[in-house]
């Protein structure tokens, strides 16, 4: 689902009765798109268009989670059975303690004990159970919707601070979640230990080649390897450009020289980031 798709949802879970050429107008496309899109959701089964009845406006007040402990042999065989039942609003299968979760709405409390005793405690396998009653909920499984996620994360070493907080800054006003290193190797161990959507990288830093040593240990090592490599050096206008080797270039994925041009650089960080 990319920006798109969770603005269509956000519409539709905020009412199901909202038509295509209503969420095309809030969003500012095309109805053809928005039905293209909403059909596509559909079909790959990410979005289902269901009626929610609340259980108290139709005199089910009394609610409650029923905690089970089953027979293993006989899980799937008790949660099948539990949810036919017209009281069961779900069942869930759980590891831990308890190996069935049933959430269940009752017109009063005789009829939830009723339920307890002349449905669940006969059924072969149940062992125990435990049961919570609902006395208010602050957030109902339909009012749920996929969290945005995380922004891009950008590495950035160079020994620099100058340019480490410029381009820092730069990066998170764009959106992007920032890291820096001071050294190859520094940015290797911050790369292990948190990963990465691209580390930029400069070459000369502690060392003559620094950085270009340690995207050759990125590209070593397989938890990391994968990671795009844009380097942003000055070592093309110095004297040690005769140093870098000629035959590993395939170690990075974009080179610019500095000074760099703000614009050409986040032109390069989106095109790696969205590889």
């Amino acid at each position: 689902m990319d920006a798109v798709d969770r603005q269509i949802v956000e519409l539709l879970r905020e009412s199901g009765r909202r038509s295509n050429v209503e969420v095309a107008r809030a969003m500012g496309l095309s109805e053809g798109a928005v039905r293209k899109r909403i059909d596509r959701l559909l079909a790959d089964g990410l979005l289902h268009i269901r009626a929610v009845v609340d259980p108290a406006a139709a005199g089910y007040g009394t609610r409650a989670f029923i905690q089970l402990t089953v027979e293993i042999k006989r899980i799937n065989d008790v949660g099948r059975r539990l949810a036919e039942m017209p009281e069961v609003r779900a069942v869930h299968a759980l590891t831990g303690e308890h190996d069935l979760l049933v959430e269940v709405a009752a017109p009063s409390e005789g009829a939830l004990l009723a339920f307890l005793r002349e449905r669940v405690a006969p059924l072969e396998g149940v062992l125990s159970s435990r049961t919570s009653h609902v006395v208010s909920t602050f957030k109902a499984p339909h009012e749920w919707a996929p969290p945005a996620p995380a922004p891009p994360a950008v590495l950035v070493a160079d020994d620099d601070p100058d340019f480490l907080e410029i381009t820092r800054s730069m990066l998170a006003s764009s959106g992007y979640r920032v890291r820096t290193a001071s050294s190859g190797s520094a940015a290797l161990q911050s790369l292990r230990a948190e990963g990465a959507d691209l580390v930029v990288l400069d070459i000369m830093m502690n060392g003559i080649l620094d950085g270009w040593n340690a995207g050759r240990l990125v590209r070593e090592d397989p938890a990391v390897r994968d990671t795009p490599i844009l380097v942003v050096s000055s070592i093309t206008s110095s004297e040690y450009l005769g140093m870098m080797p000629t035959d590993d270039d395939h170690l990075i994925d974009g080179f610019l020289s500095k000074p760099v041009d703000p614009e050409r650089f986040l032109k390069e960080v989106g095109r790696l980031v969205r590889r």
